[in-house]
């Protein structure tokens, strides 16, 4: 997520919706999902949080082909409130904000070419579904994300932007934690990159940092490139509480 500047309050982020086109996916867009979901899968086998897992197991996320958000959406509303929605694109940073306050999240209407499999700048709906959704069939954790589009909206707000960004980024994109001793994926963007993945974890080239909502906020980040550092939390749910716990004026105060 790159923070942009802030323009007129935001009051129509429906504006930004789109239909998701699942009937215009050609079979070559079926067949890239699948392949990049295997071998996502057995790459990360026991390596990322246990509860992203089960979400792909609740969410039924295993079914061949790229999800239908309405199919998606009748098992991830009835338990969490969360929906998916389709967007072409990179939405501002204000818009997703406002997006999260209402359990909304975007869902790139597009998926990666074959040659593209490793790498792709604009996140595509692989990297929305398979790496952020199952995380919201959670309950605490939606409710996380819930209070991270209420701060950003008020650190764009004080235009403070970039302090939610950097929670955002440490946490839910590329975050680490301890799980029954062990050291596991939490983020996103890890979750769903067949290269940063493994570097996250084993690299001897990085630092990875005690995570905390202040140590967060004054480390910068790379979007263009694998992270320098990578911040670990003691578990997910120590994530989840110092997220939720943090006031708008505390973030400010950081």
């Amino acid at each position: 997520m790159q923070m942009q500047a802030q323009r007129k309050p935001v009051e129509h982020w429906r504006d930004y919706l789109v239909p998701q086109g699942w009937n215009e996916f050609s079979d070559e867009d079926h067949a890239v999902w699948d392949l990049l979901f295997g071998r996502q899968v057995e790459l990360l086998g026991s390596r990322v949080v246990s509860e992203f897992l089960d979400g792909i197991d609740l969410l039924r996320l295993d079914h061949p082909g790229i999800p239908e958000l309405g199919e998606l959406n009748a098992i991830l509303e009835p338990r969490t409130g969360w929906r998916t929605v389709a967007v072409p694109g990179l939405v501002p940073d204000d818009v997703f904000f406002a997006m999260l306050t209402e359990r909304v999240f975007p869902v790139g209407n597009f998926i990666r070419r074959r040659e593209q499999l490793d790498y792709l700048e604009a996140p595509d709906c692989f990297h929305d579904l398979f790496g952020h959704i199952p995380m919201l069939a959670h309950h605490e954790f939606a409710a996380m994300v819930e209070h991270v589009g209420h701060l950003g909206g008020a650190a764009i707000a004080a235009g403070e932007g970039h302090r939610m960004a950097r929670i955002y980024w440490h946490s839910v994109e590329f975050g680490l934690a301890m799980e029954k001793g062990e050291l596991k994926i939490l983020g996103a963007g890890l979750a769903s990159s067949f290269g940063e993945a493994h570097f996250s974890l084993e690299s001897d080239a990085v630092e990875r940092l005690p995570f905390s909502a202040g140590k967060a906020v004054n480390t910068p980040y790379r979007h263009d490139a694998f992270q320098p550092r990578y911040l670990v939390s003691k578990s997910l749910d120590d994530t989840v509480a110092e997220v939720l716990a943090l006031t708008p004026e505390e973030l400010l105060a950081l």
